[in-house]
């Protein structure tokens, strides 16, 4: 039977709206902190009390401390904390409060309008860690796992640094299972919507204008796969996003694209492939074949790394589970499919010999 433990947490220095922003409109963020942790908060001032399970409670804490940091005040106002603020701390949280230690890395410093870019879990930062040390990393992983963020942070990190002279985003024009047929527009309008996610990451982290001028000098180039053939890329840090819906021989051009100075990161989701049926994807094969290449790393991400909405990481969990289970379904029939053709054929041999048998009787 598990021990409740009761811990008292001062906040300093005591400031309403400081602690108003903690709480949240009608304590929300509170709730959301007790709900997410199995945690009963209580406070009065900028003095809190927290019962529940010693983990739990001790993470909570912390949590508090780390969260009201994130409100001191900047140019004199307070920022509030925004819902997705709190799951993402608590996300971060939850892996401080593992046995086991992870060295992060190098810390990805862009700040943005939501703050510093860094890791918020063991695997995202082993994640940077790889792309920081390697020259080819791939992240394989679920829908929210940050795979495709962290990697343009770092592209960004690269470039703010000097490291490389141009950043180029690509990734192959597939619909996700959907014909949207003729799309019109010169080739910027048509790829664009394939593109977006990758826009977005860019205009948070550098703002829209800056975005814009960096595009305009080809700084910044976003393009389909399909224009990749035939370039040599030096200097450049080269992200590849839904590398899934590559085949094996655009995955084996891109991988070939990359000149001196450079790095590539390759990000997909090997569950979510939308090829034509038939069509093996180049992702699944890259970690077949590349799989013991020195220079060259591969992150796969779970659903406890997702850190969108709760709601995903467990959406993700159900998926898996139910895919485990068709797997072992189909197994078990085409193991009975191959008993039963041996028990066929093993009966046929039995009666072609018992008819030899008989016809060679006198």
């Amino acid at each position: 039977m598990s021990t409740l433990v009761s811990n008292e947490v001062i906040l300093e220095p005591a400031d309403n709206k400081r602690l108003s922003s903690l709480c949240g409109p009608f304590d929300d963020n509170i709730k959301q902190i007790e709900r997410r942790l199995g945690v009963e908060i209580s406070y009065r001032n900028n003095k809190f009390k927290i019962l529940g399970e010693a983990l739990q409670a001790n993470g909570a804490a912390e949590l508090l401390k780390l969260l009201y940091i994130e409100t001191q005040p900047v140019k004199g106002l307070v920022p509030q904390l925004e819902p997705e603020q709190v799951h993402l701390a608590i996300q971060e949280a939850r892996c401080l409060e593992r046995e086991e230690t992870t060295v992060y890395g190098k810390e990805i410093n862009i700040r943005t309008k939501r703050g510093v870019i860094k890791p918020r879990n063991p695997n995202q930062a082993q994640y940077v860690a790889n792309v920081v040390n390697h020259d080819i990393t791939f992240g394989i992983g679920p829908a929210g796992t940050g795979k495709t963020y962290l990697a343009v942070a770092c592209a960004v990190d690269a470039l703010e640094r000097q490291e490389v002279r141009r950043i180029l985003l690509t990734r192959p024009a597939v619909e996700a299972g959907e014909k949207l047929g003729f799309l019109p527009g010169d080739l910027s309008q048509k790829v664009d919507p394939y593109l977006r996610p990758l826009y977005d990451a860019l205009f948070e982290m550098l703002g829209f204008e800056k975005v814009e001028k960096l595009m305009e000098r080809n700084v910044i180039e976003v393009a389909p796969l399909a224009y990749m053939r035939g370039r040599t890329l030096n200097d450049a840090f080269i992200i590849l996003d839904e590398s899934q819906n590559t085949t094996t021989e655009q995955m084996k051009m891109f991988l070939t694209r990359i000149g001196f100075n450079s790095k590539a990161v390759i990000t997909g989701d090997i569950t979510q492939v939308d090829l034509p049926r038939g069509v093996r994807s180049g992702l699944r094969n890259a970690i077949e074949v590349l799989e013991n290449v020195n220079d060259i790393s591969f992150n796969f991400f779970k659903a406890e790394d997702v850190v969108r909405h709760p709601v995903v990481a467990r959406i993700v969990t159900a998926y898996e589970k139910h895919d485990s289970e068709q797997e072992k379904v189909r197994l078990a029939k085409k193991a009975a499919a191959e008993q039963e053709k041996q028990n066929q054929a093993a009966a046929s041999d039995t009666a072609n010999k018992e008819a030899g048998d008989a016809g060679n009787k006198p």
